[in-house]
């Protein structure tokens, strides 16, 4: 029978209350011959947004700032359903890779539903996980650049249902591994069954291409440097110049190696941090390794002996295929190395078993993107940012990062924020080391408002003023010279990326003709070869560009506060809520609904 021809009959069903109605309505309409089948369970964070718009408004004073040229990482407090709402005016097809790492549904207090912890006994304890997740993933599908890939953490409790909510959403023929991870080199002993060491991270590509995922360098293609015949020389080789493949430490001389250290070396994220002097049989001459530096011949050392190894052509380096297995054996930590990572940099009474900073490191390094941009929406402590940093210190990399977190038992301030600050600004470890800064990065701070959805004049004022850091952050534009360049910060505000990038937002005022001609001048006057960004109060783009005729070859123009509209008016659809609450089916709210206040006014439902 047609779903619709059923829809009709049920609507003429005598002596059933709408509760009843709507119940069967919405059966018919989620029915599945096969897949994933859950009750879905009312979220208030959910229900918030059908009379809320959310908007994000910067906390300046948390702002890190080191230069323009570094990458502008973005950490949201606030609840990630709405924060992932917001991104989608920010960031729709622009995020190359996620990771999460949700909550477990344990049954141990580690995931909580509409303010109530879900136990064991909840006999909807996996709808309401399902429901939990299948809304957030829908919209993180959404935010997934073309080639993106997301990589989520999981464990055995949902993990069958996650790798069949994932086949429904990013398709099966999207999913690329469910790697292991061993979290733990020492399982519980008193397990009675299965003393287990391993949790999942499950992932999926968003349209999967012939990209080959990649670990490193395999052994091979490189000769020794060494020769017994030659006699001892010193070479001062340059700071970054030699990939070790042993741990990340400090080596000094121990007269157990074919290669003698003259002086301290430091090792970190796989590179000599520092200047080095070695003394060997070395088949060069200082001349020539400096020839060979500017060529950029590549040199390896695999062992703890030191012998130094090069490779002329990196270009003829192979790559080495990941393996399922995530573990020592690829320099990967544990639960217990996390930990420690942690507490080198702030007091942590929240995470037990958070993830190492080397597992989300080697996740973001598998597929190869150019400095992509990076999202972690349950954020805890902060790992991804603190790897993504750590990555482009190693490789000189521009990746940017978006973390999103709650403040419960204030943990994005005290935690995600301080360690990430610490990280980047530089903090003495438990040892008493100084540990420098990874000072190529800024660090902003943002917390998710409300602005009324209903379509009032009013409301759209409010919102086009309130989107001002919505559009910072979507065009990369924070510096702000609206006042500077002599206008008033309530009529519009014109801000810069200090390299040559301009955005301009209008709102709305009396006098926003004469402003709109002030800009004109202004924008006239830029000497930029990048167009300028204009977002204004307007009800379409032609009158916008009328407003803006004698330099519209150097505008993108963008009318609000419809363009906000619009990119939520299809977020809401993925959340279902242009439909009617489940429980409300009659006349008056359906003619509510159709009122020209509303969000969907005018719109053909989905």
């Amino acid at each position: 029978m047609n779903k619709q021809d059923l829809i009709s009959k049920i609507k003429q069903l005598d002596g059933i209350s709408p509760d009843e109605r709507a119940y069967l309505i919405n059966l018919v309409n989620t029915k599945k011959k096969y897949g994933l089948v859950w009750e879905d369970k009312p979220e208030d964070f959910e229900e918030q947004l059908r009379d809320n718009l959310p908007v994000l408004k910067e906390v300046k004073e948390k702002a890190i700032i080191n230069g323009v040229d570094n990458p502008n990482h973005i950490l949201i407090e606030g609840d990630n359903l709405h924060a992932l709402t917001a991104l989608t005016f920010t960031h729709e097809g622009k995020i190359d890779v996620i990771y999460i790492d949700p909550p477990y549904n344990t049954g141990n207090k580690d995931f909580k539903y509409n303010d109530s912890f879900v136990d064991k006994e909840d006999s909807y304890r996996h709808s309401k996980w399902l429901s939990f997740m299948d809304k957030r993933l829908r919209i993180a599908k959404r935010l997934l650049s073309e080639n993106g890939v997301i990589f989520i953490s999981i464990d055995d409790n949902e993990q069958a249902q996650l790798k069949m909510l994932c086949d429904e959403i990013f398709q099966e023929d999207n999913f690329i591994a469910n790697f292991l991870w061993e979290k733990t080199s020492t399982p519980p002993a008193l397990s009675k069954k299965v003393r287990k060491k391993s949790e999942y991270v499950l992932c999926f590509e968003r349209i999967r291409d012939n990209s080959n995922y990649s670990q490193g360098l395999v052994d091979g293609g490189d000769v020794p440097l060494l020769n017994s015949g030659n006699n001892e020389a010193i070479l001062e080789f340059p700071a970054n110049s030699i990939i070790f493949k042993i741990p990340d430490g400090l080596y000094t001389e121990n007269g157990q190696r074919k290669v003698q250290i003259i002086e301290e070396l430091v090792v970190e994220n796989g590179y000599n941090k520092n200047v080095i002097k070695l003394k060997g049989n070395f088949k060069w001459q200082q001349s020539m390794l400096e020839k060979e530096v500017v060529l950029g011949t590549t040199f390896i050392i695999k062992t703890n002996f030191f012998s130094i190894r090069f490779q002329r052509d990196i270009s003829n380096l192979k790559t080495k295929t990941p393996s399922n297995i995530l573990n020592s054996e690829s320099s990967i930590g544990t639960n217990e190395s996390a930990k420690k990572e942690i507490e080198e940099l702030v007091t942590n009474d929240y995470f037990d078993y958070p993830k190492p900073v080397s597992l989300i490191a080697f996740l973001l390094k598998l597929k190869a993107f150019n400095n992509p941009t990076i999202l972690d929406f349950f954020a805890g402590s902060g790992t991804t940012l603190h790897a993504t940093m750590a990555l482009n210190e190693e490789d000189g990399g521009n990746r940017q990062c978006i973390l999103v977190t709650n403040n419960e038992n204030n943990i994005c301030e005290e935690v995600t924020y301080e360690r990430n600050k610490r990280v980047i600004k530089g903090f003495t470890n438990t040892k008493g080391v100084k540990i420098e800064g990874l000072k190529n990065n800024n660090l902003r701070y943002f917390k998710s408002e409300f602005i009324p959805s209903s379509k009032t004049e009013q409301n759209k004022r409010l919102l086009t003023q309130a989107s001002t850091e919505l559009i910072c952050i979507k065009e990369d534009c924070y510096q702000d010279i609206t006042e500077k360049d002599g206008f008033n910060r309530l009529h519009c505000g014109i801000f810069t990326n200090g390299i040559g990038k301009y955005l301009v937002v209008v709102y709305h005022s009396r006098q926003i003709n004469t402003v709109c001609e002030d800009l004109v001048q202004f924008i006239k006057g830029l000497e930029t070869t990048e167009k300028v960004k204009l977002y204004a109060f307007s009800p379409e783009k032609e009158t916008l560009l009328e407003d803006f005729y004698e330099v519209q070859d150097k505008i993108d123009a963008v009318p609000l506060p419809e363009a906000i509209y619009n990119a939520y008016r299809a977020t809401f659809r993925i959340l279902r809520l242009d439909k009617k609450p489940i429980a409300i089916i009659d006349t008056e709210i359906d003619a509510l609904e159709e009122s020209e206040n509303t969000l969907f006014d005018n719109q053909d439902e989905e």
